[in-house]
């Protein structure tokens, strides 16, 4: 191989492993060289024409230094004559420093032009004479240039989470750089950011008391999070606050971090919809009002002059549905005269101001009767505010100039009830509803629903590090993504076990909302459920304070608000519910120990309220008020004003029973083995039930191009499966077909029924629905759809309560001993968490009865 060939392979593979690769080492040996060290003068240098966003960025860089090293880095404009080594950081077509590179042969910066935000780190020897050592930060706009520069901050031991969560910062006393370092990088999703939404009372409260509201010395430290986080678009507050009029600094400030603002989905033309409130005249009604509609439009964009991305539109007052004699012909021309108002506020054709158009609730139904925009405007689609997609377009769409994007939710308020306190959302189903949308060609917006941003910090990282590039992370890879994530805030000594915590308890409260929760939730009878579920919670919380126990002072902080807080509130929720149980259960038999649970549960029901006073009190009461959501005492999808002790009862000693308290376990259990069985899992009958979880399967069957692909983690109970890829066409079951497999062994013979475990997802074709198909041995193939009553209120609302579809089919059985029960591939993107057979000894509960694989 020539020696001109080896640098253009090693340069290639480089750019490949841009995003882990690690350029910053702990110590100086052969083949790296010091870029900050004592005794020796530090600079930074940008071109001061260069963009402000650029200089802040700097700025903080030279600040996360000083917080690793101690050492102040002196910030210059100009290459000094002699150094030892010096970072450069600027764009390529505003800085001076870096086209003196390129044009020396000192760079190349040919494989980040003309692209969107992308950076590039580069180490090189005599960038200039008197000049040991170079890093060098280009970017191919001033975004660009930003994440490479926090992509150094990263690595040399900054969390983007420092301020917003504590994360302390890894100390060292120099900081060395591989020499002849190449990354570069460029995202996969246009405009990735998060909506700050249902603000009040927690983050409202915090930022009344700690910034006087939601100002720009607030937002600021917003701005510089999202940035870190390579994130570039932001909804801000909207409960009562109104970005371009609460602070004329706010614009400003976004302008200055390169932060893309825009206004939520019923917001039109960069107007709050508080401002209505505050200074519109007459009926939000188009019909009624539209000069004056049209004046307070026009003021909005006058007033936008920063980035932006314009919502058009319009829904009815206050987030709410128009009227039902609302026309299509109406909503289209309100459309055109915003079109308009662009045009004659910018003095360009409306297509050159990027927009959206949200289809959220009842504007889908719009556009699926035939309403249209212009081919400019980017479609946003949205999930059902629970996480669930309603809407994506079809694979082989024709292409639209202002593309598609998705508006999601990890924080909600509404039917079927608000979750708004902490975080229930599991990383695998986030993965799973984003890369499907991934696959449809939606990649052009994807914005969140974060709430109060606390407490929702690991999923916001996940939600912005998968849109940089979900071609990085894999279903399979979220577990170690959890752990690098951990290792970053906490170190790599408990990194494993932290992330371990992190999933679980996302998982335990994505089987149903804190807020969803109460006493009846999980049986107290029947296997035990309630039981074990609190014996997880409670592990989950022991095995969290071993590790606050061992961790040193100055991660603890951090590590209450990330984990240990959420383990512990959960923890305690559970614990409540489970006593109030045990008391109703209890009294209602008139057993004198009720009257111990009634105790228990008021202990509990004051732990809570200990619980959030101790994050209220630490980091020197930082924090005080980010967890004052109400979340016990719901009686409806509104949330409590106060919360409410759960209702218990006392025993008198003469109406009392003498009875011995016990815990309920299972008794006589019954299980039935078969006489031979094949390879692999198999699953016996067990008190009348025969429960496997969806990924044990003994077999899979893979043909025309499908796979079946494990989602780790992705369930209520287990892992779940689903056919990959997500964009294949529907099958017809039978033969050899794409099929899953499970050898099961029952007692008998006779009529049997199959209930399948799906998650929630929603009907995003529009078609008849998403569909699957069962047998058992050679019967013929069930086919089942999957979405039937998406559109029944009270189907759905049971569905995202619960998280979860469940499918019956009725089957027979013609003999005792082993079967093969078939799960059959019909529609793509359909996922499988578990399959319980019931031959008649099926109890009520909420997570389905325990898994009879043998062992």
């Amino acid at each position: 191989m020539s020696k001109q060939i080896l640098p253009v392979i090693f340069f290639l593979f480089i750019c490949m492993q841009g995003y882990s690769q690690q350029m910053v080492t702990d110590k100086l040996s052969v083949g790296s060289f010091a870029l900050v060290q004592p005794g020796t003068k530090i600079y930074i240098c940008t071109d001061s024409n260069d963009a402000e966003t650029v200089q802040h960025a700097a700025s903080l860089l030279a600040g996360d230094i000083v917080a690793v090293t101690g050492l102040q880095p002196e910030m210059v404009h100009k290459l000094p004559a002699k150094a030892q080594s010096v970072i450069i950081i600027g764009t390529q077509k505003n800085s001076s420093l870096i086209q003196q590179l390129v044009k020396s042969g000192k760079l190349s910066t040919k494989k980040i032009s003309h692209q969107w935000e992308a950076y590039q780190l580069q180490s090189i020897a005599q960038p200039a004479a008197g000049i040991a050592h170079a890093l060098i930060i280009v970017g191919s706009d001033r975004r660009g240039t930003a994440y490479g520069v926090f992509q150094l901050s990263k690595q040399i031991g900054v969390s983007p989470w420092y301020w917003w969560a504590d994360v302390p910062v890894k100390k060292s006393t120099a900081i060395y750089v591989k020499q002849n370092m190449l990354i570069n990088d460029a995202p996969k999703v246009k405009y990735r950011g998060i909506f700050i939404n249902d603000e009040a009372p927690a983050l409202s409260g915090w930022t009344k008391e700690k910034f006087g509201g939601f100002n720009s010395k607030f937002y600021e430290k917003v701005f510089e999070l999202i940035l870190r986080l390579k994130g570039n678009y932001l909804w801000p507050a909207m409960w009562g606050n109104a970005f371009y009029d609460d602070d004329s600094l706010n614009i400003k400030a976004a302008d200055a971090y390169g932060i893309v603002i825009g206004t939520s989905h019923h917001e039109p033309l960069m107007r709050a919809h508080d401002e209505w409130k505050r200074y519109g005249k007459g009926a939000w009604d188009y019909d009624s009002n539209e000069v004056r509609l049209k004046e307070f439009w026009k003021a909005g964009m006058q007033r936008a002059t920063n980035e932006k991305i314009v919502s058009v539109g319009m829904r009815g007052d206050g987030d709410k549905p128009m009227s039902r004699e609302t026309a299509t012909a109406l909503l289209e021309r309100i459309v055109k005269d915003q079109r308009q108002i662009i045009e004659d506020v910018t003095h360009k054709p409306a297509a050159e101001t990027p927009q959206l158009w949200a289809l959220y609730k009842e504007v889908q139904d719009y556009y699926d009767k035939g309403m249209r925009v212009p081919d400019d405007v980017t479609l946003l689609l949205c999930d059902d505010n629970w996480g669930n997609l309603r809407k994506l377009p079809a694979v082989n769409a024709a292409p639209r100039k202002g593309g598609y994007g998705i508006y999601y939710h990890f924080d909600y308020v509404g039917d079927p009830r608000n979750y708004k306190w902490l975080n229930t959302n599991p990383i695998p189903r986030v993965w799973e509803q984003m890369h499907l949308a991934y696959e449809h060609h939606v990649k052009d917006i994807w914005i969140v629903n974060v709430g109060d941003i606390k407490p929702m910090e690991f999923p916001i990282s996940f939600f912005l590090d998968y849109a940089w590039n979900p071609d990085r992370i894999d279903a399979a890879d979220i577990k170690s993504y959890t752990e690098k994530w951990c290792a970053a805030q906490f170190g790599k000594a408990h990194a494993n076990e932290i992330a371990d915590i992190i999933a679980a308890y996302a998982k335990y409260n994505g089987r149903r909302k804190p807020e969803l929760l109460n006493e009846n939730t999980y049986s107290l009878t029947n296997y035990g459920e309630a039981q074990r579920v609190t014996m997880e919670y409670d592990q989950l919380l022991k095995r969290a304070e071993k590790i606050n126990d061992v961790l040193p002072a100055e991660y603890k902080d951090a590590y209450f608000q990330l984990v240990l807080h959420p383990v512990k509130a959960c923890a305690n929720l559970q614990d409540l519910y489970t006593a109030v149980a045990e008391n109703q259960r209890a009294a209602s038999n008139g057993y004198p120990y009720a009257n111990k649970f009634a105790d228990k549960a008021k202990q509990f029901y004051q732990n809570d309220s200990l619980i959030t006073l101790q994050y209220h009190t630490i980091a020197n009461g930082k924090w005080n008020h980010m967890m004052s959501q109400t979340h016990i005492g719901y009686t409806y999808w509104q949330q409590p004003n106060i919360q409410k002790m759960p209702v218990v009862k006392y025993l008198t000693t003469d109406s009392a029973v003498q009875h011995d308290e016990k815990i309920v376990t299972e008794t006589n259990i019954t299980e039935t083995e078969c006489d031979e069985t094949g390879k692999g899992n198999v699953f016996n009958e067990r008190d009348g039930y025969v429960s496997i979880e969806a990924a044990h399967y003994t077999k899979a069957i893979n043909s025309n191009g499908i796979t079946w692909k494990i989602l780790p983690d992705l369930g209520r109970t287990g892992s779940a499966v689903t056919p990959f890829p997500v964009t294949a066409a529907n099958q017809k079951p039978g033969g050899t077909a794409p099929q899953l497999q499970y050898e099961i062994c029952v007692a008998g013979s006779g009529t049997v029924k199959l209930q399948a475990y799906f998650s929630p997802t929603l009907n995003f074709n529009n078609d008849e629905g998403l569909k699957y198909a069962v047998s058992i041995d050679d019967e013929a193939p069930q086919i089942v759809v999957l979405n039937k009553e998406d559109n029944q209120q009270k189907i759905w609302a049971k569905w995202v309560a619960d998280n979860i579809i469940i499918k019956t089919t009725t089957h027979t059985i013609s003999k005792a001993n082993k079967h093969v029960l078939r799960y059959w591939m019909v529609s793509p993107a359909v996922v499988l968490q578990k399959l319980v057979i019931d031959l008649g000894g099926v109890k009520e509960s909420y997570l389905g009865p325990p898994e009879t694989r043998r062992q």
